[in-house]
């Protein structure tokens, strides 16, 4: 066998090098550079190139022929999984499910497959835990045990010529950080390994038709480990979600080929495995028994659905020479950013005050719509007055003062008005033409001078 070659490829970029460096040339990212073992096959090994049943000539087809047979669902039958996957799991599809240890991965995806029962023929392979552990957890789930059938093996050469005879239509690997091939010689969970093996595996579901999903360690960061290169050899990327301690679990779509990105799914973790939250804005609205200075709700909106989410605010006089700014679930920078428009065109000065932002129930908001609120939230705390009660916001606040309109305006305000809001402070551009929805009055705003009027 000819001598194993070395290479060094970036955990964030996947780019490959030649030597080691402490930054990566491409992405510019310090100390991401991991060995990569290139090796020439064993005599008699399965190919680089994946799959070895696939023998079927290569030709160009236009894409009028194939777009009727285009994304073949089925539906899983656990609701709020099905919204984060776009509606159903499609055939040949390769999901990626990473997580925090003990956030309830595994749980899932055996619920999945309880849920499927006769209907797609599954099965389970687990590199980490035993039959008899599987067996145990499928019990206290109170799930039916006949048509879960379950592999222990961790070598994928082994675990697709099973596959390959076996035909499933959907296939678990638990996890993908224990699985090696027999072409290489690093350790399983290596960068060279987990490619590898993530590669036959998409391979060989591309060819055969079967939903493969794929559990993902995550390292101390919150990424899935391994190489970056792995998220992009998948079809969709989930991520589970959730504080230490809350029973709560929100599984968010970070890629999707197939849906949204960004859409949110919510989970309530029970003795009998995780149960769906049909209505999540109740859990990121606090129950205050009265009007709460810093307390402000607005409309957020992740993936295809509108949720209500509180925004809390915190000024304090600082201490010290540098006054902090904390946000969490909220973008930092923009944070300061707002202060400042605050300061320039809303009358407050808050730059000797420590702030502290919060997002209620962990979620994280990206979209700029929760400027508004923020502000709001921010002054109502500085001048220890609350807001008006049943108060909903949203909009974008620009550097000039500006208040600018958001996506789906009309949707977010439906759901405010379906959970009882009785006034919203919205972008003028957003508001419709009647100024009233049910009994939810709509004020349309166009500066941040005339939104902090209609607190009044």
């Amino acid at each position: 066998m000819a001598k194993a070659k070395t290479a060094y490829v970036c955990n964030q970029c996947g780019a490959e090098h030649t030597k080691w460096q402490g930054q990566c040339e491409a992405c510019g990212v310090w100390n991401t550079l991991s060995e990569f073992m290139v090796e020439s096959p064993k005599p008699g090994a399965v190919k680089r190139s994946g799959y070895s049943g696939g023998t079927a000539q290569a030709r160009i087809v236009p894409l009028a022929d194939v777009a009727a047979d285009a994304e073949e669902r089925t539906i899983v039958g656990i609701g709020e999984l099905d919204r984060v996957l776009g509606g159903g799991l499609v055939a040949g599809s390769v999901v990626l499910v990473g997580g925090d240890p003990g956030i309830g991965k595994s749980t899932l995806l055996l619920q999945v497959l309880g849920a499927l029962g006769t209907r797609l023929k599954s099965l389970y392979v687990s590199g980490e835990e035993s039959l008899a552990q599987i067996a145990a957890r499928a019990q206290r789930l109170g799930l039916p045990l006949d048509p879960l059938r379950c592999l222990a093996e961790t070598c994928i050469e082994r675990i697709v010529e099973i596959a390959q005879k076996d035909t499933p239509r959907v296939l678990v690997i638990d996890s993908i950080q224990t699985i090696w091939t027999e072409t290489l010689t690093a350790a399983p969970g290596s960068v060279s390994q987990v490619r590898e093996s993530a590669a036959r595996l998409v391979r060989f579901a591309k060819e055969a038709g079967t939903s493969v999903f794929l559990v993902g360690h995550v390292t101390k960061d919150g990424g899935i480990a391994g190489p970056r290169v792995l998220e992009h050899m998948v079809d969709a990327v989930l991520y589970f979600e959730g504080e230490s301690g809350s029973r709560f679990r929100v599984l968010r779509a970070f890629k999707n080929r197939f849906g949204a990105v960004n859409e949110l799914g919510v989970f309530a973790m029970s003795d009998r495995g995780l149960r769906e939250v049909p209505n999540p804005s109740a859990i990121f609205l606090s129950a205050h028994t009265g009007p709460t200075p810093g307390s402000a709700v607005m409309v957020t909106r992740e993936g295809t659905r509108p949720l209500l989410v509180e925004v809390q605010a915190l000024v304090d006089q600082s201490s010290l020479g540098n006054p902090r700014r904390v946000a969490l679930g909220l973008e930092q920078n923009r944070l300061a950013m707002l202060l400042a428009v605050l300061h320039r065109h809303g009358g407050a000065a808050v730059y000797d005050q420590d702030v502290f932002v919060n997002i209620v129930g962990g979620i994280r908001v990206q979209e700029t719509a929760a400027d508004l609120p923020v502000l709001l939230a921010v002054l109502s705390s500085f001048r220890d007055r609350p807001l008006p009660e049943k108060l909903v916001a949203f909009g974008e606040v620009g550097l000039s003062g500006e208040i600018r309109p958001v996506p789906n305006g009309e949707e977010r305000l439906k759901e405010a008005a379906t959970h009882g809001f009785l006034k919203a402070i919205v972008p003028k551009a957003n508001s419709p033409k009647k100024l009233k929805m049910g009994e939810m009055e709509i004020v349309g705003v166009e500066r941040l001078s005339d939104a902090l009027a209609a607190l009044a």
